[in-house]
């Protein structure tokens, strides 16, 4: 049991939720303080919904992608095309994650309830999107940039513009790096006719691209700091976040992608953890 337990966790990269929790604490929190009342109830609604949202998404990415994933000597591996998994059950845990993110929201609010077929069209619908537009990247951006706005919406069911212009900042961001995780495969993208910026503009021009895409992510950090009114331990935070940008296009080039796994995973994991720390203790201190 453990080990299918695993095997299933293995299937949705259940580790790199740690690119968009963060971000849904800190709308969470940016909310509580709105209405000075923390409600565990609803603090557990949003947790099982970005459990629920992000399982149902990978899950459907592996059950669709499985084809292209079993011709890719990155990706055979995987528990799809690996047979550890059957894709009729990948299938499955997307449907029953599907249908438990949407019976949460209806337990939160009216607007999170309306909101959530929308949220699952983008989520879902992007693993579709490699086969008619090179602009994927920046739609799984926008599925990921759900979760402030999201998590905000859980509380105050209205929205706000501090927690869209941090929903901004997970776009281009996600958007940013996920660029960097298709530079290995732009052969095989081009080779098997799918769509990629790197398949697009060549690995070269797509890290240019990329570069471009993460200068507007620290644009906007400054602009939330600003806006916020944050005091300096957000202003921490955000250097940090911004350092980290700035070091993972150092360690990936043209002629070396050896450290793109490095460079997606492990120090934008770190960057969306300390920010969100730093984030947090300002909102807590301050607000």
């Amino acid at each position: 049991m453990l080990k299918k337990i695993n095997q299933y966790l293995s299937l949705i990269k259940f580790s790199h939720t740690v690119f968009a929790m963060p971000f849904a604490m800190i709308g969470f929190l940016l909310a509580y303080k709105q209405v000075h009342f923390f409600d565990t109830k609803i603090f557990a609604y949003m947790i099982f919904c970005m459990v629920f949202a992000r399982s149902a998404a990978m899950a459907f990415n592996r059950y669709i992608d499985r084809k292209f994933d079993a011709l890719n000597p990155r990706t055979k591996n995987r528990e799809v095309p690996s047979g550890v998994i059957n894709p009729a059950s990948a299938l499955l845990l997307t449907i029953i994650c599907s249908v438990a993110f949407m019976i949460t929201t209806w337990f939160i609010n009216s607007i999170c309830f309306y909101l959530s077929p929308v949220a699952l069209a983008v989520i879902l619908g992007y693993s579709l999107t490699k086969r008619f537009t090179s602009l994927c990247h920046l739609i799984l951006g926008v599925g990921l940039s759900l979760a402030p706005i999201g998590a905000y919406l859980t509380v105050t069911g209205e929205f706000s513009l501090l927690p869209i212009l941090f929903s901004f900042v997970v776009f281009t961001w996600t958007g940013g790096f996920d660029i960097i995780y298709a530079l290995p495969d732009a052969e095989f993208d081009k080779a098997h006719h799918l769509y990629s910026i790197p398949a697009w503009l060549g690995i070269t021009r797509a890290l240019k691209f990329s570069e471009v895409v993460h200068f507007v992510t620290a644009t906007l950090l400054i602009s939330v700091g600003i806006y916020g009114h944050f005091s300096f331990i957000y202003w921490i935070g955000a250097a940090c976040f911004i350092g980290l940008l700035i070091y993972q296009h150092r360690l990936v080039k043209p002629n070396d992608l050896s450290k793109v796994n490095l460079a997606f995973g492990t120090v934008n994991g770190i960057g969306s953890l300390v920010f969100s720390a730093f984030t947090i203790a300002d909102i807590f201190i301050n607000k």
